[in-house]
């Protein structure tokens, strides 16, 4: 008997991710994360176990064929493998680099149970970026026209997606977007050095040659209400329009000059380029001693975005513990590697001023860990007598966003909840006829690939509702 051949050792630890280094990074808005080679990505490929019953791919919100396109991958049939991909997902360059793989599909993967997971959203991030750089990104053949048109209201990660889909069934989607470049939170809320965006250009370019228009400028609620465009030739409305308003912490002094919402604060530095003053008009005051209050990913991109603007220290503070930050666990570790301080178990009780009005000094109390709250994490409590102050001249809060009101206000009929975000049911039905919402809007804030997984479930549910038979 032929002696079987021993199968190749599988490497346990993931392939790692080249980046520029803290001390270069800390002082430029250039992608930190520079991708890998393709000798990179085919040893990372190679890792992949092509299990049977693949459970990575129900940790997949936009429900990719994972193995499928990393054993593409690693035949060298690139083109195959990216198409693959946009089978099920229009944006692989945007979820490849802010999509929580850690918390999605990589942590289904089974090859984790031994070692470190298959770095999937790295690879797919290859790809899309193999397939952008030769210049000649592909798209599906042009469906059959169905005749319906859908009105797509935002053009952020549900909207992109929710559009590209229907574009896909063969429906005319139409996309209204209040700024003025597509992409929403990808391109006023994710810094330049986590997301270029001319990658989410790129992307929401492909969406427009699927067949969806863009319409950039139109603020929905005023210039046209949702009534109005049912009246007016469309046949359904998906409503993706995020969680663009900041939450505040209600403490006294909030109102002193040198404090931004993270909102405002990311804003002038993503979409309106204060990092690139004077080229672009928009100055930014950044201190020498500059607070972030909050532990999510919008917290350490607005500490990491002020390190790059000039401060000389950076701390963000959190009132629970590293354990409960929210943030995604390698962008905490690329900030601290750049020098951001955290403080932790402490949260802000009031502002102090100067005579012109600018904060100066932030006082907090120390917290405790108690039982857990609605959101499964331990409850922070104060800690009585421990109050303390820190020296502050610039302090950027970054403790959630809501939903802008605008549309429901001008929606009769729009159920709605007492935080402001849209009921709607799994597939996105709201309470009206043929309106469908999705993401953030729904939701509250949450991540990226979450509200694109919103935004392919409501495209299914409005292809089933305009194709039934009335």
């Amino acid at each position: 008997m032929a002696e079987s051949k021993p199968k190749p050792k599988i490497k346990k630890e993931a392939e790692p991710m080249p980046k520029q280094k803290p001390e270069v990074r800390r002082k430029n808005f250039n992608e930190v994360a520079l991708g890998y080679s393709e000798e990179q990505a085919k040893t990372e490929a190679n890792r992949c176990l092509q299990c049977p019953k693949p459970q990575c791919v129900t940790g997949c919100p936009v429900e990719i064929s994972i193995p499928e396109f990393i054993k593409l991958l690693r035949e060298g049939k690139y083109e195959e493998a990216a198409k693959k991909i946009k089978e099920k997902n229009s944006l692989p360059a945007v979820c490849g680099r802010v999509c929580p793989q850690e918390e999605q599909c990589q942590k289904f993967c089974i090859l984790g149970k031994v070692g470190e997971p298959v770095s999937i959203g790295r690879l797919e991030r290859w790809l899309a970026d193999w397939e952008r750089k030769r210049g000649n990104v592909k798209k599906p053949d042009d469906p059959p026209p169905t005749g319906k048109k859908v009105a797509v209201i935002g053009a952020g990660p549900a909207g992109l997606t929710a559009a590209a889909d229907l574009a896909k069934l063969g429906h005319k989607a139409v996309i209204f977007e209040a700024l003025h470049l597509p992409g929403g939170v990808l391109v006023y809320g994710i810094p330049e050095f986590r997301l270029p965006k001319s990658i989410v250009r790129a992307e929401a370019d492909y969406v427009q040659s699927l067949g969806a228009d863009l319409k950039l400028g139109y603020l929905i609620g005023r210039i046209h209400t949702i009534p109005e465009l049912l009246k007016t030739g469309f046949d359904a409305v998906f409503i993706g329009t995020g969680a663009g308003l900041p939450a505040f912490l209600g403490v006294l002094g909030e109102h002193l000059g040198g404090i931004y919402s993270a909102n405002e604060f990311l804003i002038r530095v993503n979409l309106m380029k204060a990092y690139a003053f004077p080229f672009y008009d928009t100055p930014i005051r950044i201190g020498k001693h500059v607070v972030v209050i909050g532990g999510g990913n919008v917290a350490t991109d607005s500490a990491r975005s002020a390190l790059r603007l000039g401060a000389e220290e950076v701390c963000i503070v959190y009132r629970r513990s590293r354990e409960e930050m929210p943030a995604r666990k390698e962008e905490i570790e690329n900030a601290e590697e750049e020098g951001i301080l955290c403080k932790f178990l402490a949260n802000p009780t009031r502002f102090i001023g100067d005579e012109k009005g600018w904060v100066k000094q932030m006082e907090c109390i120390c917290m405790e860990l108690g039982p857990p709250d609605e959101s499964g994490r331990r409850r922070p409590v104060p800690v009585k007598g421990s109050e303390f102050t820190m020296d502050v001249d610039t302090v950027v809060v970054a403790v959630g966003r809501t939903p802008n009101p605008i549309i429901q206000s001008t929606t009769e009929g729009l159920a709605v909840t007492k935080w402001g975000t849209i009921v709607a049911d799994e597939n996105g039905k709201t309470s009206i006829e043929g309106v469908y919402a999705g993401g953030d809007i729904v939701t509250g804030e949450a991540t990226v690939i979450s509200a694109m997984g919103a935004g392919k479930k409501a495209a299914r549910a409005i292809h089933e509702y305009l194709m039934q038979e009335k």
